[in-house]
């Protein structure tokens, strides 16, 4: 594979992406691969994994940054990932242009799942952020605090968050995403707006993760009622997105080719 890394596709936020591109030519398909860190961390480094993983499927694989606070709030992450998809759409990159899909975990896992809702293509969300107004209503007597114990930076992704709930962490970092703002609770929450148009989706939790599963499986939910064609892997134990991705890659893959 080649890789061409600091790609500027959003020059005004100073926004770039790393392209990774099969060895043997023409992809046959692209992916969006978007990283997590609960959108205060993170940065598209720690995906080369998934990345490599994906464009040895003979995929081409475009992992970005974004903007992450305290430089920017919600929506702001999700309009960038809308900037991204439309400059790989128009763009002369050798991909089938048809074939676009999506993956990511945790707060990444979240923003591919409104791009599936949005532009209707197949996603992968592993531990996705996708219950944000219901569960925050419900854990009201939770004291948000952030967590100082682990090396958000410098730590892999699969090694972060694998211990099991943390629901004042949880808490924080969901808060955070919105600056103090309460009434954009609903419009973030993605399963209220889920349509006939919304594309495949691969939903995979932990049953006693970091990430509770009420959102998974209220996405599933909705899915079914709609008619969304959809997989749903729950795992068990306390692992965190990267913490399971050996256990679902196969599958992964599977969806991605039936799919795609």
């Amino acid at each position: 594979m080649t890789i061409e890394r600091d790609v500027t596709y959003d020059a005004k936020n100073k926004l770039k992406v790393d392209l990774y591109f099969p060895g043997n030519g023409s992809a046959k398909g692209l992916i969006i691969d978007i990283h997590g860190g609960g959108w205060f961390r993170g940065d598209k480094a720690k995906d080369q994994d998934w990345a490599e993983m994906l464009t040895k499927e003979d995929y081409m694989v475009a992992v970005p940054n974004y903007r992450i606070t305290p430089e920017a709030y919600y929506p702001a992450p999700l309009e960038d990932m809308d900037t991204l998809y439309n400059w790989l759409k128009n763009s002369k990159y050798d991909f089938d242009h048809k074939h676009i899909a999506a993956v990511g975990s945790s707060a990444g896992g979240n923003m591919t799942v409104e791009l599936g809702i949005k532009y209707g293509i197949p996603i992968v969300s592993l531990s996705g952020i996708l219950d944000i107004d219901d569960w925050l209503n419900q854990h009201q007597d939770v004291v948000a605090q952030q967590d100082q114990t682990q090396d958000f930076n410098q730590q892999a992704s699969a090694t972060i968050n694998q211990t099991g709930a943390n629901d004042p962490f949880y808490k924080w970092f969901v808060t955070n995403y919105f600056d103090g703002r309460t009434d954009q609770y609903t419009d973030a929450t993605p399963y209220h707006r889920v349509n006939g148009q919304t594309g495949p989706m691969f939903l995979a939790n932990s049953l006693n993760e970091f990430v509770p599963n009420t959102g998974v499986l209220k996405m599933a939910e909705t899915l079914s009622k709609f008619q969304i064609p959809f997989t749903l892997r729950m795992i068990p134990g306390t692992r965190h997105e990267k913490g399971y991705l050996d256990d679902v890659k196969e599958d992964i893959i599977n969806f991605l080719n039936r799919n795609i």
